[in-house]
């Protein structure tokens, strides 16, 4: 049975009686409530007293024990300490069970009969999504090297993955991964794996590529950070209907073509650059191409060069016309084509210097096979590079 006699005992509120007309209402209600807090005062200070006795109890009983485990002292004496201590101890366990029983009986009141249930307020609120829009290309370009270099072992980790549970459970133990930098990193390293012709290993990373920028892009449509959308959206592509996942396939096919077109025209800047390279390590002490000189000259010259027959090459020099001979041999020097008074390169000094006016005479030709060696010299290489002396290189 219920025992409901505790409700009989309730002070009723300050203010809530009906009072004589000649009575100052006001003033009852102050003397009232002054008298309860006062009561209520009273009572928290025997609590506080008694609590204090307590703490002072255990603190003395702990030191006295301790000293006779330690046998500090006279042995008897601790023992008749110690026996007056535990006496002290019952004495403020009667107190307590008297203040007990006293506050039993006090009356509830506004105060006493209840209890906040909870002394704070939580309110659920959505994670803010990351202003990144107003970050500068600078900006954007150090950060993503910052997070390269701290992360980059675990992009490649998540990269490796293939089931949507395992990503997930790795994605939930790193969850700073889940962000634009992440996927920026996977479509670098999709096309560098498509340019090494690791097709299967692109097609692998680029599904989780596609994964990450599923996630951001829900993310951007909840306008939520995409900390708290990449769980969803493993649960839901898991759970698709065949209309989301033909769409989410569809991605990944056209991400890829993307990918292999990316690729295909990085390999093509790559080999300007080598031949714009090569090109500039062709070129003469004029500044200009062998290659595109030796185009240039008449088709008698270009048979002189190619056979090496000095003789001939003046005899068709001096039939040419003054203008355009000066032409074509000052281009042939800039190119390294023509090397001036290589024939009298070990005479002496006098000697040269005698025959200098005269270089038409004392000229040689530089041949295909002396531009080959050259080249393959600077260049460290097997496969010769072209010097712009042979028709067969101009192919």
């Amino acid at each position: 049975m219920v025992d409901y006699s505790k409700w009989k005992n309730i002070e009723i509120s300050d203010d809530e009686d009906e009072t004589h007309p000649n009575i100052d209402t006001p003033s009852l209600f102050r003397w009232r409530h002054q008298a309860r807090v006062e009561r209520m005062a009273e009572a928290e200070k025997e609590k506080e007293e008694l609590k204090k006795k307590r703490q002072s109890f255990q603190a003395r009983l702990m030191d006295v024990k301790e000293r006779i485990s330690k046998k500090e002292g006279d042995e008897a004496a601790l023992k008749l300490e110690l026996e007056k201590i535990e006496n002290e101890g019952k004495a403020l366990d009667r107190e307590e069970n008297e203040l007990l029983k006293k506050e039993k009986k006090m009356p509830w009141n506004v105060d006493t009969i209840s209890k906040p249930g909870f002394e704070k307020t939580v309110i659920n609120t959505k994670p803010a999504r990351s202003a990144d829009e107003n970050l500068t290309e600078e900006e954007r370009e150090q950060r993503m090297k910052q997070f390269v270099k701290k992360n980059e072992q675990l992009c490649k980790q998540y990269g490796m993955l293939r089931k949507y549970d395992d990503s997930k459970r790795f994605l939930q133990q790193h969850v700073e991964l889940v962000c634009e930098e992440t996927a920026n990193y996977l479509v670098i390293w999709s096309i560098n794996l498509e340019m090494e012709k690791k097709h299967d290993l692109m097609a692998h990373v680029a599904h989780q590529c596609i994964c990450m920028q599923y996630i951001l892009e829900l993310a951007k449509q909840l306008d939520r950070d995409p900390r708290a959308c990449f769980s969803s959206f493993f649960s839901k592509i898991q759970q698709c209907d065949p209309e989301y996942r033909a769409q989410f396939e569809s991605e990944i096919e056209g991400f890829k073509e993307r990918i292999q077109k990316r690729a295909q025209e990085k390999l093509q800047e790559i080999i300007a650059e080598v031949e714009e390279e090569e090109k500039r390590e062709r070129l003469g002490p004029g500044g200009l191409d062998p290659a595109d000189v030796f185009e240039s000259l008449p088709d008698e010259l270009k048979a002189c060069f190619e056979s090496r027959d000095v003789e001939q090459l003046q005899k068709i020099i001096a039939t040419m016309p003054v203008e355009e001979a000066k032409y074509h041999m000052k281009r042939c020097v800039d190119s390294g084509l023509w090397v001036p008074n290589a024939a009298d390169a070990t005479q002496e000094d006098d000697e040269t210097e005698a025959k200098a006016d005269n270089s038409a005479d004392t000229a040689k030709p530089k041949t295909t096979e002396d531009a080959t060696e050259k080249d393959k010299s600077k260049s460290g290489k097997e496969e010769p590079i072209y010097s712009g002396v042979s028709t067969n290189d101009l192919d």
